[in-house]
């Protein structure tokens, strides 16, 4: 009998990386989406439409308990992904009160559904780097103490806290996966990886002139979503469920992803790239690099892919896509 999979945020980048991934291990693959998405597929689903007739799509909200009971009674998981958030750092700075609600509340909707629902699935949260914040060590592990400077990176504190304390109160297995930026040609379009990656094409193509960053000097470890969406996998196939940091290892700055991407279209990113104080942010995140140890001991989990080969990857991505569509983007 085949293992049924639930992932919310089914969707975004790595919903998707993770759908294609537990369907090629044999999963039944369920995913809740916003019934607004069924309405407009083409731009809703764009990352899962090559997928659509293999998976089983609930319309629920995770703002709404009652829908997620009813999806949970639906499906009956054997594992649960809980990717679904409002993952963009910049908009949680411009509304934290829908950031915080819908981050906090969903993640203790889901756990709750979980226990009462389905108490033997096996629950992964969504943990992020951003509630490291502003650092007391380099790099992070597990036990570097958090200080989030968003309330994306708040959001995400709580959210692991109520995952942990789901696990240590009431059995629950849920782990809590810490990862550190993840990039693809699946990103979206607001981050400033694939802000760049998509400006350098655009500019190497004649259809822009420049593009504006915020800090160029921020620090970050930087990996592929796809290598990533596997380390979630791994994590709740162990015997006990714990917490990881999953990371490259490797640091980079906002202005090396930019050299690197410009770079790859035979273009100096200095003479298109222009700091706007606009896309600053109010409490800066300067510097983050996580040590993966744990994640290699314990999961024989370890990053593969170099940095300047998933930079090359998006802007190779980007120039397809502007080339046969114009500059007409998925949203």
């Amino acid at each position: 009998m085949k293992k049924r999979a639930l992932i919310t945020g089914i969707t975004g980048q790595d919903g998707s990386y993770l759908a294609e991934f537990l369907l090629g291990k044999g999963y039944e693959v369920h995913g809740i989406i916003r019934r607004v998405a069924m309405e407009d597929p083409e731009h809703r689903l764009w990352r899962i439409l090559p997928l659509r007739d293999q998976l089983h799509l609930h319309a629920a909200s995770l703002e709404s308990l009652p829908s997620l009971y009813r999806v949970l009674h639906a499906v009956a998981p054997d594992e649960c992904y809980h990717l679904g958030a409002q993952s963009f750092v910049a908009y949680s700075f411009e509304d934290e009160f829908s950031t915080l609600n819908a981050n906090i509340n969903g993640t203790h909707h889901m756990l709750a559904a979980v226990r009462e629902v389905a108490p033997r699935c096996r629950f992964y949260f969504a943990a992020s780097s951003e509630m490291f914040g502003k650092v007391e060590e380099v790099p992070q592990t597990e036990r570097t103490p958090f200080h989030p400077r968003s309330a994306y990176g708040i959001s995400k504190v709580a959210g692991f806290d109520l995952t942990r304390n789901y696990r240590e109160a009431y059995g629950l297995f849920a782990c809590s996966g810490i990862l550190y930026n993840h990039e693809s040609p699946r990103r979206g379009y607001e981050f400033v990886t694939r802000k760049i990656t998509s400006h350098a094409a655009k500019i190497k193509l004649g259809l822009a002139k420049e593009v504006r960053l915020g800090n160029l000097d921020a620090k970050r470890d930087w990996g592929h979503a796809r290598e990533y969406v596997k380390a979630m996998w791994i994590m709740l196939q162990q015997s006990d469920a714990d917490d990881f940091v999953i990371a490259t290892g490797e640091q980079h700055t906002v202005r090396e992803f930019a050299e690197t991407a410009f770079g790859h279209v035979g273009l100096d990113y200095r003479e298109f790239a222009k700091v706007d104080s606009q896309f600053l942010r109010p409490a800066e995140v300067d510097t983050l690099l996580g040590n993966p140890a744990k994640a290699k001991k314990k999961l024989d989990w370890c990053y593969q892919l170099t940095f300047t080969d998933l930079v090359h990857e998006m802007v190779e991505a980007d120039l397809r896509w502007l080339s046969s569509r114009g500059d007409q983007i998925p949203r």
